[in-house]
């Protein structure tokens, strides 16, 4: 059954269900019943968490039971393909607060495997947005107004890729260390000319070679392109030791993304960052006071990967005709989000410093300005 047909009906009254965050349980906003979510059996869970062959995943040859067939809404201003869980059929997209409404068609994707629960309630991730909000400069009165009101934020699962990695680096480069040599030179001191003697600094170069090995794991890229890659790499730190098996169960009352950065460009982006930090390893095996690589060699070795997903409330608002965004970490409360900015408080503030320096510079000195002249007020 597709993602987005999954029911949760409550026991007692048939209302629908939503996740508790912070808790393992469904709850009813009708009737207040509550239904505990089904603990995994050790070896479900075990097998669940297992990181996945990223060869075979950049094959398309991962087994059936680790792909999933689901629906998506295509939001037309941002990109974003929203999963939907139950019967609905239209919604905004938490992304941009564009109207949108649920495809027909089916996507072949990687399963989830696995996802951090919201631990932060609506309420509390409001609370988190709007001292943010509150501690910014220069925001326009309309923003300050939408915080206060307290709209609605969504809550949305993000999609992840994490990425496991072995390696063993060869490099060659150089060793710089610093030697100083002393130099007599004539310097100008109040118009009367000087000689005085000054530390001048060389570098001797040396060829330096070895090898440096590191092992990364759960290296975290995020998998949407609807949001601005600075905002979700932000959002850290996580805690991925929180990571429950996938269960449809926690995405009631809430959305999920799927993924729209593929496993491959994924893959790319962690070679990246894991690339730059073996750079960085390099240049200390390397020592000395300054450091050229000229080659770095690196065999790569146990790849896997994950696709999990990890929770973000999301608030979207519209300030002269754009869109801003609005995140909150749904486990930890670490808030970012893209700032418009009153060009009228700016100009205010420029006007209000501008006449500040007048004032001081008139104190300090009245001719400066002029202003000690007889009738320079006609």
């Amino acid at each position: 059954m597709p993602q987005d047909e999954h029911r949760w009906p409550c026991e007692q009254c048939g209302a629908q269900l939503r996740f508790a965050p912070g808790q393992t349980r469904l709850v009813c906003d009708h009737c207040g019943h509550v239904q505990e979510i089904p603990a995994k059996a050790p070896r479900t869970k075990a097998r669940a968490l297992q990181e996945l062959d990223l060869a075979k995943g950049l094959r398309d040859d991962l087994a059936d039971r680790d792909m999933v067939e689901v629906r998506t809404t295509s939001c037309p201003n941002c990109g974003a393909q929203v999963e939907i869980t139950g019967a609905t059929h239209a919604t905004e997209c938490p992304f941009c607060a564009t109207p949108v409404v649920l495809d027909t068609g089916t996507t072949r994707h990687i399963k989830p495997q696995a996802l951090v629960p919201f631990v932060l309630t609506e309420a509390e991730a409001r609370k988190a947005m709007t001292a943010w909000m509150g501690s910014l400069w220069f925001a326009p009165n309309t923003l300050l107004e939408y915080a206060r009101k307290g709209r609605a934020m969504n809550g949305v699962y993000v999609p992840f890729w994490t990425f496991d990695a072995d390696t063993a680096s060869r490099y060659t480069g150089q060793r710089g260390e610093y030697h100083y040599t002393t130099r007599t030179v004539q310097v100008r001191v109040n118009g009367q000319m000087q000689t005085r003697q000054e530390q001048v600094r060389h570098t001797r170069w040396y060829p330096a070679s070895g090898q440096v090995a590191r092992d990364f794991d759960d290296v975290l890229v995020m998998a949407s392109r609807s949001l601005p890659v600075r905002l979700g790499n932000d959002l850290t730190p996580w805690d991925l030791d929180a990571l429950v098996p996938y269960g449809p169960e926690y995405l009631a009352g809430f959305q999920a993304e799927g993924y729209t950065v593929g496993l491959g460009d994924g893959h790319q982006a962690a070679r990246a960052r894991m690339e730059a930090v073996i750079l960085q390893d390099v240049r200390r095996d390397i020592g000395g006071d300054e450091q050229r690589v000229n080659d770095v060699d690196t065999r790569w070795s146990g790849e896997t990967f994950k696709h999990i997903l990890l929770p973000v409330w999301m608030a979207a608002y519209k300030y002269n005709g754009k869109s801003y965004r609005f995140l909150v970490n749904g486990q930890t409360g670490e808030v970012q989000g893209e700032r418009p900015w009153s060009i009228w408080k700016i100009a205010f503030a420029v006007l209000v410093a501008a006449m500040i320096a007048l004032g001081a510079v008139y104190l300090s000195d009245p001719q400066a300005l002029g202003l000690d002249q007889p009738g320079w007020m006609d």
